[in-house]
């Protein structure tokens, strides 16, 4: 493994991509919010004609040799994060609709459940940098049935949008059974945005139809929770792709999180997963029969000095924004 670091505490693994550029720690009991009159989030719009190449450009080779992309702070560059304060009600949009495996905790293995999860999450594919790149996202309900969640710097990284940028629900091994979803349009925090604050590391991508459907329609969608506070039971998703993972699978872990005790205002949740799994989905509430949950934070970076440990931002008044810009576009 090569290790690259810099003033600020980046650090670059083959493979991996950590990140570091953040601000002082704060209150404990804090939780991320919007400011009152701050923009609702950034977005980026895909012309008809590229979101045509994107749907060509991902050949099943281009899939199967992506390069994972995900963050890991080192100590240095994670106390330098600042605590957003905590503000505003629970609000909870239910899932829509779309069998049994009894593993709690667990630390990582293959999702062999089925149900809703299987088709709602999916492998997101993209040009970063001029490489070929990939993470994992989530369909969830939404007014426009367009609508995926993921990780901020799944769609947006280090001052650049990513460009031929697909969703594969249900990915397997170069397969998309239910079609590519290219985004019409690409969205992320404003704190993102500014500074790659990792409070809020979080994305979202409208996509456009395919054959005249909607994505949720075809693969269904999850539940979406917001301000629904710490410590609870937890399952997270992802398509981890860098060893031990190969990303040809969906892998879930499960426990009771906790919110991080160092540095940031995120979840944290016992998780093997590696690159890859960012921007996969957080449930509460999960139900294993059927798959469902309601979701409440994405897979965004783990500590380098933390193994087996993956950590996710808190759904608050900042993320709930994001997510009504996404499902009006």
């Amino acid at each position: 493994m090569r290790r690259h670091r810099t003033a600020a505490g980046i650090l670059l693994a083959v493979g991996t991509l950590f990140t570091g550029g953040l601000v002082q720690a704060g209150a404990a009991d804090a939780a991320p919010v919007a400011t009152a009159s701050g923009p609702s989030a950034a977005a980026h719009t895909a012309s008809a004609a590229a979101q045509h190449k994107a749907r060509t450009f991902w050949t099943a080779a281009r899939m199967r040799g992506a390069t994972p992309l995900d963050l890991l702070l080192s100590e240095r560059a994670a106390t330098h994060l600042k605590a957003p304060k905590a503000h505003g009600s629970p609000t909870t949009v239910a899932p829509t609709p779309a069998p049994a495996l009894a593993s709690f905790p667990q630390a990582g293995g293959p999702w062999t459940g089925g149900g809703a999860v299987a088709t709602t999450s999916g492998r997101v594919f993209f040009t970063f940098q001029g490489r070929t790149a990939s993470c994992t996202g989530n369909a969830v309900t939404s007014q426009n049935a367009s609508t995926v969640i993921t990780a901020g710097h799944c769609v947006k990284y280090q001052g650049s949008w990513h460009t031929n940028w697909v969703f594969v629900p249900a990915y397997a091994d170069g397969n998309a059974p239910y079609g590519q979803w290219s985004a019409a349009r690409t969205l992320t925090t404003p704190q993102w945005e500014a500074s790659e604050d990792i409070n809020y590391d979080v994305g979202a991508a409208v996509v456009a139809p395919l054959n005249g459907r909607t994505l949720t329609s075809v693969v269904g969608a999850q539940g979406i929770q917001f301000n629904g506070g710490y410590n609870k039971p937890m399952y997270s998703f992802g398509f981890p792709a860098a060893a031990p993972y190969d990303g040809t699978k969906l892998i879930y872990c499960s426990g009771n999180s906790s919110k991080d005790f160092l540095f940031s205002q995120d979840h944290g949740l016992g998780c093997n997963m590696t690159g890859g799994s960012s921007g996969g989905p957080w449930f509460t509430g999960f139900t294993e029969a059927a798959g469902t949950g309601l979701q409440v934070s994405v897979n965004s970076f783990g500590y380098t000095f933390l193994p087996n440990l993956m950590f996710g931002p808190y759904f608050g008044d900042v993320i709930k924004a994001l997510y009504d810009k996404a499902q009006a576009a």
